[in-house]
C-alpha cells in the first residue's frame, strides 16, 4: 500500500447526529491489497474508492465499528420472511461497473431518501460514481445487482478480504422498499460470506441514536471495536450483549 495523503478534517456538524461535532481521518492510498485492507478494517477504517476513513470526532464516540460473526449468525423468523418476500429477485455478483441504469437508480434512491429522511440531495456524474464505487478496490471489490424481471432494482457494493466481507454501500428502487431490500441484501451477502468460509462481516458504523444506522444491531452476534487503535496496535473487539429482538427490529428498508 502506498499512502498519498493522510489528514484529519476540521470539526464540522455531524451528518448523523446534528447535535454533535464530527471529524474524519482520511487516507488516500494506492496499490492496496486485500491483506492490508483487512488489517485496516480490523482497526475501524471504511473505504470509498481510493479513500479510507474513520471517525476522529473530538467529543463523541457514538459511531461504533462492528462486525458480525458470520459462522454464528442464524436466521430469525423475521429474516426468513424477508427472504420469502424477495424469492423472485434475481441476483448477479460481478465486478463493479457503472451504467446509465446505475446512475438513474442512485439518483432516484437519493431523491426518495431526501424526502422521507431529510437527506441532502445528492446527484453525481458518471466520473464521480467511478471514483467512489468502481476505482480503488482492486481484486477485492464486488457488486451485487438485484433484478426484478429485467429491471435493475438494487446495487450493493461489497469488498472481500481473506477472512471477511465489508458492506460498502447499497441503494435501491424506492418501489421495492416495502420488501425490506436493505435487510435482504445484507442477508444475501452474509450467505455468500458463510459459504466462502469468512469469519467476519463489516457493515460499517453502528449508531444507536440514528434510525438509518441503528438497524445493524439486529444482525447478531456481533462484536464492537474498542476505540481507534493505531496501525501498530492490536485491535480489541468485544462481543456485544444479545439485544431484544423487538427493539432490534426498528424499520429498515
Amino acid at each position: 500500500m502506498r499512502e498519498i495523503v493522510r489528514l484529519v478534517e476540521e470539526p464540522r456538524a455531524c451528518s448523523y447526529l446534528p447535535e454533535q461535532t464530527a471529524a474524519l481521518e482520511y487516507r488516500i492510498v494506492q496499490e492496496l491489497d486485500a491483506d492490508e485492507y483487512e488489517r485496516l478494517l480490523e482497526r475501524g477504517y471504511r473505504r470509498f474508492g481510493s479513500q479510507l476513513f474513520r471517525p476522529e470526532c473530538p467529543n463523541c464516540e457514538q459511531c461504533v465499528s462492528i462486525r458480525v460473526l458470520v459462522q454464528q449468525f442464524e436466521l430469525t423468523a423475521g429474516f426468513r420472511r424477508v427472504l420469502r418476500k424477495n424469492k423472485h429477485i434475481r441476483v448477479v455478483r460481478q465486478r463493479p461497473s457503472v451504467t446509465a441504469a446505475h446512475l438513474d437508480l442512485y439518483h432516484r434512491y437519493h431523491r426518495f431518501m431526501s424526502e422521507i429522511r431529510d437527506w441532502r440531495r445528492d446527484r453525481i456524474s458518471r466520473a464521480e460514481y467511478v471514483e467512489s464505487f468502481v476505482s480503488g478496490g482492486g481484486a477485492f471489490a464486488w457488486q451485487w445487482l438485484y433484478y426484478d424481471g429485467d429491471e435493475l432494482v438494487g446495487v450493493a457494493l461489497m469488498d472481500e478480504t481473506p477472512s471477511a466481507i465489508s458492506l460498502v454501500y447499497f441503494f435501491y428502487d424506492p418501489n421495492w422498499r416495502r420488501a425490506s431490500p436493505g435487510t435482504y441484501s445484507f442477508l444475501i451477502q452474509l450467505a455468500h460470506a458463510r459459504r466462502a468460509g469468512k469469519v467476519h462481516a463489516y457493515p460499517g458504523y453502528w449508531i444507536a441514536a440514528n434510525r438509518s444506522m441503528a438497524y445493524k444491531s439486529r444482525f447478531q452476534p456481533f462484536e464492537r471495536l474498542v476505540g481507534h487503535p493505531a496501525a501498530g496496535a492490536e485491535p480489541i473487539w468485544e462481543l456485544d450483549e444479545p439485544r431484544d429482538a423487538v427493539d432490534a427490529f426498528a424499520p429498515i428498508r
